[in-house]
């Protein structure tokens, strides 16, 4: 089964005539920047909840499109009406000048601040070896294989031990402490 794409303009129709739109991105990617009118549902969820049904269509995006396209099956499966995929995802509605929601008080996405923390100690690994002592390849070598068991296995230390930093925490609102 698969998903047919539809574009930002069939998209904004649907839209107005009562079509849902499901943001498929994890939580923290979604928090930082969104559709306003996209519900988050992660992929990594969606066994979780129930299937998404109703009369209405429903409208899956991602960042770009890929997440979409490489899940279509798994996201028709979990809809009992109409699916779409929003061609070019949220990087499309962005160019097409649509209105999206940004928090740029909420942290950077969990994998981005994985590579940038993986390509800094590589490179690390690389000025020290080079400059110091040739042991510090270890450096970059140790990050690389974590890199390659995280793509193998779907498990990225790095990014759960990431997620326990402060600044990823989630965040009491002011008026929840009082």
């Amino acid at each position: 089964m698969t998903l047919k794409t539809v574009s930002i303009e069939e998209a904004k129709r649907m839209i107005a005539d009562g079509a849902r739109l499901v943001d498929v991105r994890e939580a923290d990617e979604a928090a930082r920047e969104r559709i306003g009118l996209a519900k988050n549902i992660p992929l990594s969820s969606l066994g979780d909840t129930l299937p998404l049904g109703g009369n209405n269509a429903i409208i899956f995006h991602c960042k770009a499109g890929n997440r979409t396209s490489a899940n279509a099956s798994r996201l028709a499966s979990a809809s009992t009406c109409e699916a779409y995929a929003l061609e070019g995802g949220i990087e499309a509605w962005k160019a097409a000048g649509l209105p999206i929601i940004k928090d740029h008080k909420q942290p950077i996405e969990i994998m981005r601040q994985v590579q940038i923390l993986a390509g800094s100690l590589v490179l690390l690994g690389v000025i020290l070896g080079t400059w110091v002592h040739p042991g510090f390849y270890g450096l970059s070598a140790f990050i690389g294989a974590g890199l390659t068991f995280a793509g193998t296995t779907g498990w990225c230390g790095m990014a759960k031990m990431l997620a326990f930093l402060p600044w990823n925490r989630p965040q009491t609102p002011l008026s929840a402490k009082a």
